[in-house]
């Protein structure tokens, strides 16, 4: 992965300071649609357990996705009963919308979630937000798959669960074990670049964050649980893995195809302050080799078929000189995307033709090597050329791998457009990320979406509060509304409409279908 001078590329992971502020430290999201029986007991539950171990401000916030039943009317009481409770509505259906929206507007630097139903065990709460505090990790989740998680559910969503993995293994090569489990954290600042990314509203939004984290370079930290089954779930499981299914091939076409700027979410090389200015650290040699040498395998099957076919009505020269220029265009493409990872469309041009020059380096050996045994044999088999064809592209092989990492996709000293590479500056202060502006006051959300202009100096995150920090908008206040826009794309453009955030009011109600 190549990082660029775009303005989204994150800064090195910090830990967050501990001390005494106004800013809730975790907020905890409940996404719910029309859940009035499980509703109160979950947060009462959760709210006991944070109050208990958790050491730091929190916040749990219930995203009211659009219910139709008296959800509102319960949220709304346990938001006057309980300060750090606070309660969102929105007026349109879908899981991932409720979450991104909400965690859009939040101030606070760890963001989390988990399902109404509490299935997952609250004592891997903690251990699931400290490697996002500590700066080891930007993502975290739990894993029911694990070998060390306890499960209690059925056959059939055992198996499904199983599969459904199977198949993100297969199709997306995602390396981490469970993309369904309704129990995450981010960090904020990798939420504010990642977010805007994700298209999908509903329940497939777990995955493609994490699928787009994960080719990032991004780190996802695993943690077991112990998860029980809800057996009164309401969660369409036909409808839902067939959305999924076409998710999966929505984010597949679009990695293939290079269209997504992951580079927005490069890390500097090192987390250590003393790594920072650290430039042309190489991308890692050995994963460069296995790639190449695979591309270099299919190529080479692919240029002796097609040598074979153009021998049927040309001489062994033009045939050659053919099927070498047509797997050296393919040759180059491959190894351009899947081995040194330059994605986009930006000086494809030039470098295939930089793979030309190359190609005429392999055509000089590969000819040569044919010359050499007419001269020698008069008229040889058709198997001796294959094999002497086979000796010289294996020559010819190596100084190409020399020749694209030095010369055509040099990495990382320079990017496709020719400016240098990002430097990372040095850190006086611990701070958790960059804010354009002060923290805001306790209480206000910060406007979303802003960036600051260039060369503006960038001022840390408070200090880590101390529990307790109670959510000031107390239940009875006028109603406030937050503007929020939800699906900003990562080219400033948005695929949804402005939100509004409110408290719940008794008839906001939207005639949905159930889930």
């Amino acid at each position: 992965m190549r990082t660029d001078s775009s303005p989204g590329t994150l800064p090195a992971r910090e830990h967050l300071p501990a001390g005494d502020a106004g800013t809730p430290v975790l907020d905890v999201v409940i996404p719910v649609y029309n859940e009035e029986k499980d509703l109160r007991p979950c947060v009462r539950r959760l709210h006991e357990h944070l109050t208990r171990t958790f050491p730091y401000a929190f916040r749990i916030t219930v995203a009211d996705n659009a219910s139709t039943d008296t959800t509102p009317q319960v949220a709304a009481r346990l938001e006057a009963e309980i300060p750090e409770v606070v309660n969102f509505r929105l007026e349109q259906k879908g899981r991932g919308r409720a979450l991104r929206t909400v965690w859009s507007a939040s101030e606070a630097p760890i963001l989390a979630y988990m399902d109404v139903d509490l299935s997952t065990d609250l004592n891997a709460l903690l251990p699931l937000v400290a490697p996002l505090i500590s700066g080891h990790s930007d993502l975290a989740i739990g894993s029911r798959l694990a070998r060390s998680s306890r499960v209690v559910r059925g056959p059939k969503r055992e198996f499904i669960s199983r599969a459904y993995n199977l198949i993100l293994r297969g199709s997306l090569q995602a390396r981490f074990s469970d993309a369904q489990c309704g129990f995450k954290a981010i960090r904020r600042d990798v939420a504010q670049v990642l977010l805007p990314l994700v298209e999908d509203t509903g329940w497939f939004f777990d995955t493609e964050m994490l699928v787009l984290a994960e080719r990032a370079g991004l780190r996802i930290h695993e943690v077991p649980v112990d998860w029980v089954d809800d057996p009164d779930s309401t969660v369409h499981i036909v409808r839902t893995a067939t959305d999924d299914l076409k998710g999966v091939w929505r984010v597949g076409k679009a990695l293939a195809t290079g269209s997504l700027p992951l580079d927005r979410l490069a890390r500097p090389f090192g987390d250590d302050p003393r790594d920072r200015e650290l430039t042309n650290v190489p991308k890692g040699l050995a994963r460069q080799l296995v790639g190449f040498c695979v591309v270099g395998g299919l190529s080479t099957l692919f240029y002796l078929l097609l040598y074979s076919v153009f021998r049927q009505f040309s001489g062994a020269q033009i045939a050659n000189a053919l099927a070498l220029l047509v797997s050296a265009v393919a040759n180059t493409a491959a190894n351009r995307r899947l081995t040194f990872g330059v994605r986009g469309r930006g000086g494809a041009v030039r470098h295939q033709a930089q793979g030309l020059v190359v190609f005429g380096i392999g055509l000089v050996l590969t000819s040569g090597s044919l010359a050499a045994l007419q001269a020698a044999g008069g008229h040889p088999a058709h198997s001796t050329e294959l094999a002497v064809l086979i000796a010289a592209n294996l020559a010819a092989t190596v100084l190409r791998f020399l020749l694209f990492r030095a010369w055509v996709f040099p990495d990382p000293g320079e990017s496709d457009t020719g400016s240098p590479a990002v430097t990372a500056p040095a850190v006086s202060s611990p701070a958790y990320g960059t804010n354009p502006v002060p923290a805001p006051p306790h209480g206000s959300t910060p406007p979303h979406g802003s960036t600051p202009p260039h060369g503006t100096t960038t001022v840390p995150y408070a200090p880590l509060p101390q529990r307790p920090a109670p959510y000031p908008q107390q239940y009875g206040q006028p109603p406030q509304t937050t503007q929020v826009r939800a699906g900003e794309a990562a080219d400033g453009r948005w695929k949804d409409a402005t939100m509004r955030l409110q408290p719940v009011r008794p008839h906001d109600t939207d005639p949905g279908d159930s889930r």
